[in-house]
């Protein structure tokens, strides 16, 4: 098994690069009041690799929302909303993919819907709406096949 500081390491620098990327290459659809931040299907993906991953898609933010928008509440809610996502998808999940889905979608529908308004002329309700949106199409559409693959990659390797 890799060490935590190498798991978080791998996290941070994937989740920074893909929505650096994204931003450099398409523009704010990584930010936004509307947004498919492409990165976040990486979310679930601490119920396989546990807390140290949930906090390397912190520091990932972290970098990410520093690069991109420099602004101080996005840089700290946003890598606090993917802290809170991780953790539920590595505790609370019970191993269903499901489950650790729907928690990284909810988790940051709330916190980056709850700010958003605040750096956006946009009502709270909108701001809900296009990050539950935003987010299940990252999550559900690439996040979760994705967790699928590698939860089954790591039966079958692993035993």
């Amino acid at each position: 098994m890799a060490k935590p500081v190498t798991i978080a390491s791998i996290y941070a620098a994937l989740y920074a690069t893909i929505t650096i990327l994204e931003t450099v290459t398409v523009g704010t659809l990584a930010y936004g009041p509307i947004q498919v931040r492409v990165s976040d299907a990486l979310l679930p993906l601490p119920m396989i690799h546990g807390i140290p991953a949930a906090i390397g898609l912190a520091i990932g933010c972290f970098v990410a929302n520093a690069y991109a928008t420099g602004n101080i509440i996005d840089i700290v809610f946003g890598s606090i909303a993917n802290l809170v996502a991780g953790v539920l998808a590595a505790k609370a999940s019970k191993g269903k993919p499901f489950l650790a889905s729907t928690y990284a979608v909810l988790a940051v529908t709330l916190i980056v819907g709850t700010y958003l308004p605040l750096l956006f002329p946009i009502p709270l309700w909108f701001s809900y709406a296009s990050i539950l949106a935003g987010e299940a199409v990252a999550i559900y559409l690439i996040g979760y096949p994705l967790l699928k693959i590698l939860q089954k990659h790591m039966r079958t390797h692993l035993t």
